[in-house]
């Protein structure tokens, strides 16, 4: 099942829960002051003992009717002021904290959206929630009651010490006997409850994670008939979760036992001790009261030392495992790419000029009408030529060899891979000319979609670089790099919003844009659509057919008209007649486009002006489609769809 990465050396609470405070700075002084009222209110607290001493010694014993409604009337007002300056405590900390738990809930998502792929590849989705949700409502909780009152009830003990020692220091003692073995329980409790908080909350994590992904494979788990194995899977976790909250009560239940018992044992002692002093005339009757009231007053704060604790170890582990996700290194930028940044309004309008004189030559009228905002491009004998089989254009040849997309000596290795292992790519050297399509063909699992991840840098190279245009990517900032690439995977991810809002997440801003797209992806399904592109997709898109998810990812790939576009065999889950319209859509887009295509099948090869062969992680073999089915039998097999040794097998 999956489980969080190993959590890091265990500290103290403190240090842990002090990591809170840049997010509580800013509301700090409706903090202190909420503290500052409860305080006050347990203190009106620990007067009302002393008015009964009063009104013992005074009314009561002079038997004078007047002076105890009189006293009874401060007791009331005093009971009044303490309810109402509690409720003003809690007035006051509701609204701030809201917004501290909103505030670090948005920084961990924007935080999320800042980490390397490499991160989410190895997190649970389960765990970052627990983190997003759980987590964050047990540091507001926490910042709400356990923090002020673990302050005001220490105030409060100290001061109500002070009261009983100061009306009769002998009693006061005996109260304070208990005192060294429920400071030795908190310790003890203190480390235990914190490994099992911390468990527990992994698990909560690890259930989060079962509960998405069998709402997320339903149809897988109800195609197979699996839905026995794994509502047991989510039991044995469920029942592991539940042991080590059935640990924790235990924990918490001890050292609430012993933290109640004893105080009411010394209570009980002070009264027998005291009731003797009172008879021998040594306290009075008024004093014994008070004392015994103020006691009484401290059950609360006492009682509660356990609850407050379980309650800080939570949120310190809470805020261990929110800065674990914090505490990773985001993608960083070099120091060029904010250079590049500044400037990359400056110069994309200095290129913009250049760049339409090199890619769109004057119309030709009788060239077929362009897309809106693109000027008409004729169509080029040579280009045609090339995906033809025949010789690749020269006018591409020409080209200076630092424009386009080039791969100068890539080698690339997964973090986490084991040392001494292979490389996923081997000093990959690969050139795809301004305007050309390269297909890049090979084996399943020999790198084909680790090598396109690297252009968008959702993976960085070990070794070597990558240029656009003679500029290497790593000098730019990635906002600046992907405006430039777009980017379609294999398996398409759609998100919980509308059609149009979708597709144009690829750049696109008007209707013509989406328009535009949605007619070259041929996913004019989507205007049918109940609500036509303002239809919304269901979660991840399941609502729709593998084909439909696929052709509106490739609608959000071209709708913003990249320089660079990256394809991970794109259409995979097209029918054969949608698959050829898609195609005869796509050839207009990748003749104003420098394109990597990802490639499994002939008629997605023929797509391109020259083929790539990945074979072990290196580029084996170069050349146009017909060029390597002629002269590499590792590519006529992989275009063959044969099963493995028939062609060996025919030569013999």
């Amino acid at each position: 099942m999956p489980t969080t990465p190993s959590p890091p050396e265990p500290r103290s609470a403190v240090r842990t829960l002090l990591r809170l405070w840049p997010y509580v700075r800013p509301v700090r002084a409706r903090l202190f002051t909420a503290a500052f009222i409860a305080i006050l209110a347990s203190c009106i607290g620990l007067v009302i003992p002393l008015v009964l001493k009063w009104m013992v010694d005074g009314p009561i014993a002079d038997r004078d009717p007047a002076g105890v409604w009189l006293g009874a009337l401060y007791l009331l007002l005093l009971g009044l002021a303490e309810a109402l300056l509690f409720g003003l405590r809690r007035w006051l900390v509701a609204r701030p904290l809201s917004r501290v738990e909103a505030e670090m809930r948005a920084g961990l998502y924007r935080h999320l959206q800042r980490l390397p792929v490499a991160f989410h590849d190895r997190w649970p989705s389960g765990q970052l929630l627990s983190r997003a949700t759980t987590d964050l409502m047990l540091l507001r909780m926490f910042l709400a009651f356990p923090l002020t009152f673990l302050l005001v009830n220490s105030v409060t003990i100290l001061v109500g010490v002070i009261i009983m020692l100061i009306q009769d220091w002998t009693l006061g003692l005996v109260i304070l006997i208990p005192a060294v073995p429920v400071l030795i329980t908190c310790v003890v409790f203190e480390k235990r409850y914190s490994g099992a908080a911390r468990l527990a909350q992994d698990q909560v994590g690890d259930l989060t994670t079962v509960v998405e992904e069998g709402v997320l494979g339903i149809r897988i788990i109800k195609g197979f008939g699996r839905h026995r194995s794994q509502a047991l899977a989510f039991r044995e976790l469920s029942g592991k979760l539940r042991g080590t909250e059935l640990y924790k009560a235990r924990l918490l239940a001890t050292i609430l036992g012993v933290i109640v018992t004893l105080p009411e044992l010394a209570i009980g002692a002070a009264l027998v001790l005291g009731a003797v002093q009172v008879a021998d005339g040594d306290l009075s009757a008024g004093t014994l009261v008070a004392f015994l009231s103020t006691a009484l007053a401290l059950r609360w704060p006492v009682d509660s030392i356990g609850f407050l604790l379980a309650m800080s170890q939570e949120a310190a582990t809470a805020t261990e495992r929110y800065f674990e996700v914090m505490d990773a290194a985001p993608e960083t930028e070099p120091a060029a790419a904010a250079g590049s940044r500044a400037a990359g309004a400056a110069r994309a309008g200095a290129a913009a000029p250049r760049d339409a004189e090199r890619r769109d030559p004057p119309p030709d009228e009788s060239s077929s009408p362009a897309p809106a905002g693109r000027r008409p491009r004729p169509p080029s004998p040579a280009l045609g030529s090339a995906r033809a089989g025949g010789p690749p254009s020269p006018e591409r040849h020409d080209r200076p060899r630092t424009s386009g997309l080039h791969f100068h000596g890539v080698t690339f290795r997964y973090p986490d891979a084991p040392t001494g292992s292979p490389p996923v790519l081997d000093r990959i050297d690969l050139h795809i000319r301004p305007g050309e399509s390269l297909a890049l063909v090979g084996a399943t699992g020999s790198g084909k979609t680790t090598l396109t991840a690297l252009v968008p840098r959702l993976h960085e190279v070990t070794e070597g670089h990558i240029t656009l245009n003679g500029a290497d990517i790593t000098r730019m900032s990635r906002e600046e790099l992907r405006s430039r690439v777009a980017v379609a995977f294999e398996e398409p991810t759609l998100f919980s919003a509308t059609v149009g809002e979708n597709v144009l997440m690829g750049g696109g801003t008007t209707e013509e844009d989406l328009t535009r797209a949605l007619a070259v992806a041929q996913a004019d399904f989507a205007h049918a659509l109940p609500h036509g592109t303002n239809t919304q997709v269901g979660e991840q898109g399941l609502s729709l057919s593998g084909g439909q998810r696929q052709r509106l990812a490739l609608a959000r790939a071209v709708v913003g008209r990249p320089d660079f576009l990256v394809l991970d065999d794109p259409l995979s889950a097209l029918d054969v007649h949608t698959e050829a319209a898609v195609e005869a859509a796509l050839r207009r887009v990748l003749a104003d486009t420098t394109a990597l295509i990802v490639a499994h099948r002939p008629s997605t090869v023929l797509l391109a002006d020259r083929v790539a062969l990945l074979s072990g992680g290196r580029i084996t073999a170069i050349g146009t489609h017909h060029e390597l089915l002629r002269g590499n039998p590792e590519y006529a097999h992989l275009m063959s769809g044969e099963p493995a040794g028939t062609q060996e097998d025919d030569e013999r």
